[in-house]
């Protein structure tokens, strides 16, 4: 008989936690439990079976960052300065003069990388919390990629960021123009780090821990 893929994974003879074994936080060497304090052999680090209050520290974390992205997109990220006049710019609005200007794959990139990821990223964490909180057993593969991706791809969020430093440092003409950044660049650069944070915050493998009550035969 098959098995559905989508909802259980084929049981395992022994987890590492259950033959006593780590591994390290810091330089991923794998170890055996021992009596009293666990420390690495190879770089000094205390070693824990899931990193220690993972749950907690994520949701702080997630929250803060919710917090931040709300003044990141209403605050202006870019003051411009041409003869005179004076322009302030959110994310959206510099969207916007893009795709009005013609510029529509400059418009994309801009929004998927400081509007869509930051959000989606939060969205995420808030999902894999929720499920490792509830014990979910749904495609526990997919979650694991899924988180995997998100840590990957939420540094590229920093890409406005980059942009506003390259231009505030090159663009200094005095009278004729300026561009300074906004205080919104300052909390969406708070809302990168801190998901970035979170993700690491994050312990996976507490997506597999409600899988070990299909291999150990209890539901």
């Amino acid at each position: 008989m098959g098995t559905d893929r989508h909802s259980s994974v084929a049981p395992a003879a022994a987890t590492a936690r259950q033959l006593g074994l780590m591994a390290c936080h810091r330089c991923h060497q794998l170890c055996r439990r021992a009596d009293g304090p666990a420390i690495c052999p190879r770089c000094g680090a205390a070693l824990h079976s899931r990193k220690p209050n993972s749950i907690a520290r994520c949701w702080a974390l997630v929250i803060a960052a919710t917090v931040f992205y709300i003044p990141a997109n209403v605050l202006p990220i870019t003051h411009t300065t041409s003869l005179g006049a004076v322009q302030s710019d959110t994310i959206m609005s510099g969207v916007i003069y893009f795709i009005h200007s013609g510029s529509w794959p400059i418009a994309l990139v801009i929004f998927i990388a400081s509007v869509f990821v930051p959000i989606l990223k939060i969205l995420i964490l808030i999902g894999l919390l929720i499920s490792v909180q509830r014990r979910w057993q749904w495609r526990p593969v997919d979650r694991t990629r899924l988180y995997r991706i998100t840590e990957a791809v939420g540094r590229w969020s920093m890409l406005d960021i980059f942009v506003v430093t390259i231009l505030v440092a090159l663009v200094h003409l005095g009278a004729l123009a300026n561009i300074a950044a906004g205080p919104g660049a300052l909390f969406f650069a708070a809302v990168v780090v801190v998901t970035m944070f979170a993700a690491e915050a994050f312990d996976p493998r507490l997506i597999w821990d409600g899988m070990e009550e299909i291999d150990d035969g209890t539901h």
